[in-house]
């Protein structure tokens, strides 16, 4: 046992020092492309930041919060009842992404932040009848006319829009409410991604990422942006498809087509919905059927009022180019953009999901046996190193995590990460994602750290500390933008 620990251990520290060459190697060419003028339009590329060491008022309650969650959180996780926990996870995420948007102080980092030009706050104004708005919104995606919309808003399925028109309307308009917004919805994630783990039947690995939720480095760009909002739509929707009941998935398809319609590369979380619905314990031809026809009554929806969803990406791929991305080299993007991920799902996710690919592929092999050879008659273990755990847990892990079918471990703590970063390599390799990975990945980044279920209970503490000196590094060196 204690030489597979080793070894596991050598392992994850090998996959740090890459992610930690990785990033350096973004940094130092980076620097260079900058100083050449080769386009890239981040001045401290990997992220789209600019370099300003700074403090603020919101870095004492950052770093007390941090050590709070570090020194105490795995030990709650595992022991507060469920209810109490999802709301203490919440109230600490709100309280940790607020702390970060402060260390920029209240108007930099909250009340001016979505007021820019580029943002959507500066159309509201103009949306004075939301059905023509709808009728005539990819006519004015296109970039040099007279009505063009602004940068996020063309860039963008018109539900964006949308987001911040309900809010004005309810007499929440401005930035600060705006901003607020952001946070509080996007903290929902520490919520919807434990409770689609454990609709799963894995309470266990639900438990043991839910620190890792809450000092999500990712924050930093979820306070404040409208990617947190985004990726709270596609955690709830997702959790709803973990579900069981007759109608849980149908509403889970809703929101999944509120999300295809707040973000275009949100298609690719049909590859999260997929996996969901496979990992379900049973009705998952009804649960696909139904989410389906709750994604198509929300798109039937948009098309009744003028808005047909491909229209609008064939036109915003034409935008797209029409901005800096005609710029940005895609030959550093493409492998920038995974260090700029690194920051925003922190250290953890790299080593973690290294831990899964092992018995993803031990489960492969035997389903393939199964189907060709019949059941196997003996089960593949799980991984040593993520048993370092207390009986009971352990036992419970080994049957939420064993295929009925092989009994080889794998679950939703395997296959939930890996289908997260095969969506992250779609849109890597797309050309569409060159540059501010690190914010419009938040809705994939939060899914890759399921995988750090996989990693031993003794070593979490000190993966929750490197995440939350990431976060509090990013956002002390830098000047982040969304």
């Amino acid at each position: 046992m204690t030489r597979h620990l080793t070894a596991g251990r050598r392992r994850d520290l090998t996959v740090l020092a890459v992610e930690a060459a990785l990033l350096a190697a973004a940094v130092a060419v980076g620097a260079v492309l900058n100083h050449r003028d080769a386009g890239l339009h981040a001045d401290a590329a990997p992220l789209y930041a600019t370099w300003r060491p700074h403090a603020g008022w919101g870095t004492l309650p950052a770093v007390l919060l941090a050590v709070g969650v570090v020194a105490r959180g795995p030990h709650l996780a595992r022991r507060l009842p469920w209810p109490r926990l999802l709301v203490a996870g919440w109230l600490a995420t709100v309280a940790w992404t607020l702390s970060l948007a402060l260390v920029d102080g209240w108007r930099a980092g909250l009340t001016e932040r979505l007021t820019v030009q580029a943002e959507y706050l500066h159309e509201v104004p103009r949306v004075r009848d939301v059905p023509a708005m709808l009728a005539g919104f990819t006519e004015r995606i296109l970039d040099f006319r007279p009505d063009s919309w602004s940068t996020h808003t063309a860039g963008h399925p018109p539900g964006a829009l949308l987001v911040f028109v309900a809010l004005d309307r309810i007499g929440l308009g401005g930035g600060t409410a705006a901003a607020l917004a952001c946070v509080l919805v996007g903290a929902t994630v520490s919520v919807s991604v434990p409770v689609t783990l454990r609709a799963l039947g894995d309470e266990p690995a639900a438990r043991a990422v839910l620190p890792f939720l809450v000092l999500l480095p990712g924050a930093v760009w979820v306070g404040a942006s409208a990617d947190g909002i985004f990726a709270a739509v596609v955690a709830a929707g997702l959790a709803l498809l973990a579900r069981p009941g007759k109608w849980a998935p149908g509403v889970g398809g809703l929101l999944l087509g509120v999300a295809l319609h707040l973000s275009y590369g949100l298609v690719l979380a049909g590859l999260l919905a997929l996996t969901v619905l496979a990992l379900r314990a049973a009705g998952r031809v009804r649960a696909l059927l139904t989410a389906g026809l709750g994604v198509a009554v929300l798109t039937a929806g948009f098309v009744g009022y003028g808005f047909w969803w491909l229209d609008g990406y064939h036109l915003v791929v034409r935008r797209y180019y029409q901005g800096w991305a005609a710029d940005r080299p895609y030959a550093y993007w493409v492998w920038a953009n995974l260090a700029a991920l690194l920051l925003s799902a922190g250290p953890v996710a790299g080593p973690a999901l290294a831990r899964t690919l092992r018995p993803a592929l031990a489960g492969a092999r035997a389903r393939i046996a199964a189907l060709t050879r019949g059941p196997a008659r003996t089960a593949a273990p799980i991984d040593a190193d993520a048993r370092t755990v207390a009986p009971a847990e352990a036992d419970a892990r080994t049957a939420a995590l064993t295929d009925a079918g092989t009994g080889v471990a794998t679950g939703a703590a395997v296959w939930l990460p890996l289908a997260a970063a095969l969506t992250v390599a779609a849109a890597d390799v797309s050309g569409l994602s060159k540059a501010e990975a690190e914010r419009i990945w938040l809705p994939f980044a939060v899914w890759l750290l399921v995988a750090v279920a996989r990693l031993p209970a003794g070593d979490r503490r000190w993966w929750l500390a490197g995440q939350a000196v990431t976060a509090l590094a990013v956002n002390h060196l830098l000047w982040t933008v969304s």
